[in-house]
């Protein structure tokens, strides 16, 4: 019989090169995942292979490497940067001794730290639960078999399945709630077009800085912090455009990752869809990240998975206060909003964002004169109260 060890917050660290880019900005990603589930890292282990070893995943003499780590740091967790097969997991818990967690497992654990909402934490659930269905036959060999002897031998299920069976009931009465709490949305939604109210969506890579943008416009006062996965629940706000006589409502989603489990995209598939119903996206990407371009691109990519590849978007430069770059809005060659660079934190920008929502959602134009005449009455940039600046007539410049 095989029992999982207990678990802890000492982790150590995995992180395996198959070849991939950008291996610093996966290993810094793994430790802000670690950090976010509470974990304290105190050992990283690197290694380089071709393939997935089919036992271990990282090898035999890498794992006794990680076994020795484990030691030394009397470590109590393992958290693997990659998605572990069942029985990889449970071979590698054997030679370690200590619980393993790989990536997906990981994800899913913040998420049930950051849902508040009742619908949030049925799909946390949800999705916890149909990643578990696809590791009670292999991560738990005492579940096997009815164990022998006298008084236990007779007719009966086996233990493993009875927990599948119970396992099985569960996720089809959170489906069902689902359903009902997803009739609710729609209605709500339809009220809205009815009301002929736009919506826009905050999508972007996890702490992007949607929150902290989310708070400028709205002064909703949502938790915003320096966490991966700080906004989970949806959010819901209406603002007023001075350029505009009518309003909008602000929708603050759940960040991206690379590599997000299809658990947590198939449980969140109701939230994910009201952004695929959006009249706009703003898509934020953190400018200050050396990946941002490569972060763009997962964006795009589960955007297009959710059905929201085609729903209209701008490019919303976040954190120019931390490279050196100005406020600004740049158009493609037709005169079309492409980007407006910012900082939400600062507030710097945050005027031509609110211009360029009312151009792009109630088609009120903004004449490049009158933004220069704007910009040419700003105070220095070293007043403390200057918190917003609007666009500059010439091609704003990032720099990381």
């Amino acid at each position: 019989m095989f029992e999982r060890p207990a678990s802890g917050n000492r982790a150590v660290l995995v992180q395996v090169d198959f070849g991939e880019a950008s291996m610093t900005d996966r290993i810094a990603e793994l430790a802000l995942l670690a950090g976010s589930a509470g974990a304290e890292t105190v050992a990283l282990i690197q290694g380089k292979r071709r393939a997935p070893d089919a036992a271990l995943f990282v090898g035999k003499g890498k794992a006794e490497e990680i076994a020795e780590a484990v030691r030394e740091s009397e470590a109590d967790i393992v958290i693997f940067n990659h998605e572990l097969a069942p029985g990889q997991q449970r071979n590698l818990e054997r030679v370690l001794q200590r619980r393993v967690v790989d990536r997906n497992s990981l994800i899913l654990d913040i998420f049930a730290l950051r849902a508040k909402s009742h619908e949030g934490k049925l799909q946390v659930e949800l999705a916890q639960l149909q990643h578990l269905a696809t590791r009670l036959v292999r991560g738990w060999t005492h579940l096997e078999r009815q164990k022998g002897g006298i008084g236990l031998r007779g007719p009966g299920e086996t233990q493993l399945e009875t927990d599948r069976r119970l396992l099985g009931n569960r996720v089809a009465m959170l489906k069902e709630r689902l359903k009902g709490l997803e009739k609710q949305r729609r209605v709500r939604s339809r009220a809205r077009e009815r009301q002929e109210v736009p919506v826009v969506a905050l999508v972007g890579y996890t702490n992007a800085g949607k929150s902290t943008l989310f708070n400028a416009l709205t002064k909703a006062g949502a938790f915003a912090a320096d966490q991966l996965f700080a906004t989970l629940d949806t959010t819901l706000r209406r603002i007023y455009l001075k350029d505009a006589a009518n309003s909008l409502i602000v929708s603050d989603t759940v960040g991206f990752i690379r590599d997000l489990p299809h658990a947590v995209v198939a449980a969140f598939h109701s939230t994910l869809e009201e952004t695929a119903s959006a009249d706009l996206l703003l898509h934020v990407v953190d400018a200050s990240s050396p990946e941002r371009e490569a972060q763009v691109r997962i964006v795009d990519s589960v955007l297009e998975e959710i059905g929201a590849g085609a729903v209209p978007r701008i490019l919303v430069w976040n954190k120019i206060d931390a490279t050196a770059g100005e406020p600004g809005v740049e158009r493609d060659a037709c005169g079309n909003i492409q980007r407006v660079l910012l900082s939400a934190r600062s507030g710097a920008g945050l005027d031509n964002l609110r211009a360029a929502l009312a151009e792009m959602i109630f088609h009120v134009p903004v004449a490049k004169d009158v933004m220069a005449e704007e910009a040419a009455r700003l105070p220095d940039q070293n007043d403390a109260v200057a918190l917003s600046a609007p666009a500059r007539p010439n091609e704003p410049r990032v720099t990381s």
